[in-house]
């Protein structure tokens, strides 16, 4: 793979199609209620590729979509303070991940992230909001940090759950994702899955990513936000029910 197009012309125009369409929709959701670029992108492209080749693929637009994410609001200091015990075992969590992605066939790894997106979406529409404790935050924090760099989730329903402001919660996010992102582009380039044909193909994906994000902000003028998370999470709990089946 030596050029950007590479990718693409070995993927053929039907998983083409699918890759623009499956970051047009994750930016779409991601400029509406902030979250959801990974979680939409892994799961849509985990039905037509395995693992790996999906996590390449987000790579850029997910670094340059949280970094912008990350740059306002004021507070980084603050978080990372308070953070770090969780982002750090995101860190490692998230090389943990990456090495299973690269495991043979990566069938069972389609499952597993079938069953992430399952518990949740489930969580989104079942749980109430819950708070944490500044004595439960010093060992839950790292928890949540370790599952959610190898699951994906729960790193966002515990930061729901810390009482910030909103626009530190935004920046906590932004925060939470850059980091697990930088940490599965480390992880994939070790492995020896992430050349510059990847890297290539992940740049383009970040035009139709952009675009999302851009119509999402426009979406979210328009509906509301609370129904908008409803049909997002009945979305996912359908799609990793799915993978879940389906493997």
């Amino acid at each position: 793979m030596n050029t950007f197009l590479a990718f693409y012309q070995n993927l053929g125009p039907a998983l083409t199609l699918l890759v623009i369409g499956t970051f047009l929709l994750a930016g779409t959701v991601k400029g509406v209620i902030g979250l959801g670029l990974p979680t939409v992108a892994m799961g849509l492209l985990g039905l037509a590729m395995l693992p790996a080749q999906a996590a390449a693929l987000l790579i850029i637009p997910s670094t340059v979509t949280n970094l912008s994410q990350l740059a306002f609001g004021g507070h980084l200091r603050a978080l990372l303070k308070r953070l770090w015990p969780m982002l750090l075992l995101i860190v490692l969590g998230t090389g943990v991940g990456t090495f299973w992605l690269g495991m043979d066939g990566g069938r069972w790894v389609v499952r597993a992230l079938g069953a992430a997106l399952l518990v949740y979406a489930l969580s989104g529409l079942c749980l109430p909001t819950f708070h944490v404790k500044p004595i439960t935050e010093r060992w839950l924090g790292p928890l949540c940090g370790v599952i959610t760099g190898v699951f994906v989730i729960p790193a966002v329903p515990y930061l729901q759950a810390l009482g910030l402001s909103r626009d530190q919660l935004v920046q906590a996010l932004g925060l939470s994702f850059s980091l697990s992102t930088l940490a599965l582009a480390a992880g994939l380039a070790w492995r020896g899955a992430l050349g510059g044909g990847e890297v290539g193909a992940s740049l383009l994906a970040l035009v139709p990513a952009l675009l999302g994000m851009w119509l999402g902000q426009v979406v979210r003028t328009r509906i509301s936000a609370v129904l908008f998370k409803r049909v997002f999470f009945v979305g996912m709990a359908l799609l990793g029910g799915h993978l879940l089946i389906g493997g």
